[in-house]
């Protein structure tokens, strides 16, 4: 099949399968024409890579998950390492966003939102230092 039907079968787009194919995620075959032929093992590989990414899995993630999954010998527990490893991010980042709903939350309760021009949130945010 062309690229325009592994993107309509995978749910990616045809963008992103020559970006996966130039980062050597993918290698489909090549007719004689030069075009790009995907069997059924590269489509496999394009909805494994298009769930992963849903997940969030990071390229270099999804490569190393890429490796096991081909990998017959692999065991269990180094996918699961990944996937913890992963896991601890998105409960990193849910921590991280729970803390800014109750600071944003905070602000907002404190401003009367009013006409007079003094503003507890603009104020607050002046007080608040990001963090890296």
């Amino acid at each position: 099949m062309n690229i325009g039907e592994a993107a309509e079968q995978s749910g990616l787009p045809a963008k992103t399968i020559r970006y996966y194919e130039d980062i050597n995620l993918i290698k489909p075959l090549r007719d004689s024409n030069g075009y790009r032929a995907f069997r059924e093992t590269e489509l496999h590989k394009l909805r494994f890579l298009a769930r992963a990414r849903a997940l969030g899995f990071t390229i270099e993630d999804c490569r190393t998950l890429l490796a096991l999954y081909e990998d017959e010998t692999r065991a269990s527990a180094d996918v699961k390492q990944v996937a913890n490893e992963h896991l601890a991010k998105i409960e990193a980042k849910i921590a991280d966003l729970n803390a800014m709903r109750q600071t944003l939350s905070h602000l907002v309760n404190a401003c009367a939102g009013d006409d007079r021009p003094d503003c507890p949130i603009l104020a607050g945010l002046g007080r608040i230092t990001p963090q890296s």
